[in-house]
């Protein structure tokens, strides 16, 4: 039986578990504000109503993938095209290949990232894992000018932050929503965790500023990790409606 992903994988690692989900998460979010793409993802009219349903949807679909037979995960990824092609059909114009590519590169740079500052340093053959991964969803996609390996990707990201992102109406309209669904103590929290993960171009484009109080909330959640008390953690910094849902997401 052949997996999407070797069961001893890193990703399966980074992707089982439910607080680099959450940090992976929190990354999409701070990206997607920026995205000049965005606006495709207004036009359904879901993004402004539900911001963190529209984006965990993007973390369900990953997860699924990863941890599923090649079958069924590359019918997952038919069912991500469909669903694209759909909203195109009903817009009248195409999504350019460079947005679906930036998904692509967020999920691997938020992967590498969201481990590195959780867990450890990834070695190259574990980010070149994470890489391929993600490349290999991209070609069932069809898109083109894909970078081949991950020393490319990094070239390839950099040019991406410097092409595709900038401060707009829907940047701020984003934030505002999030501060409305999280509350304000969540949303300081979400803050203070894209501080950790993101680049420093999205961190000047977002005037994210620089750590606060992370830090030690971070050590705090990593000693209640080891004590079993994550799931307990998670819970109390998501909606109700997404602590569980992240948690169900962790490998068995």
């Amino acid at each position: 039986m052949k997996y999407f992903t070797e069961k001893n994988s890193i990703v399966r690692k980074i992707w089982g578990s439910a607080d680099t989900v959450l940090f992976i998460f929190a990354g999409a979010a701070a990206e997607f504000a920026v995205n000049k793409a965005v606006d495709w993802l207004y036009f359904t009219g879901r993004l402004p109503a539900d911001p963190l349903g529209r984006l965990f949807s993007t973390v369900v679909y990953a997860n699924k993938i990863i941890f599923s037979e090649m079958d069924d995960a590359n019918r997952a990824i038919d069912q991500i095209t469909a669903i694209h092609k759909t909203v195109e059909q009903n817009r009248q114009a195409q999504i350019p290949d460079w947005a679906y590519r930036d998904v692509l590169f967020m999920l691997i740079y938020y992967s590498v990232t969201s481990f590195e500052v959780l867990q450890r340093k990834l070695t190259d053959y574990e980010k070149a894992e994470i890489f391929d991964t993600f490349y290999r969803v991209g070609i069932r996609m069809g898109l083109t000018d894909l970078p081949q390996n991950y020393k490319d990707w990094t070239i390839a990201y950099e040019q991406h932050l410097k092409n595709d992102t900038v401060f707009s109406d829907f940047t701020i309209d984003l934030y505002k929503q999030y501060r409305k669904h999280l509350g304000y103590i969540r949303y300081q929290i979400l803050k203070q965790v894209q501080i950790l993960i993101v680049s420093q171009r999205i961190n000047q484009l977002l005037s994210l500023g620089r750590i606060r109080f992370i830090i030690p909330v971070l050590w705090g959640y990593k000693l209640g990790r080891k004590l079993k008390l994550g799931n307990f953690i998670i819970r109390m910094v998501l909606p109700k409606a997404y602590g569980a849902q992240v948690e169900n997401l962790q490998a068995v």
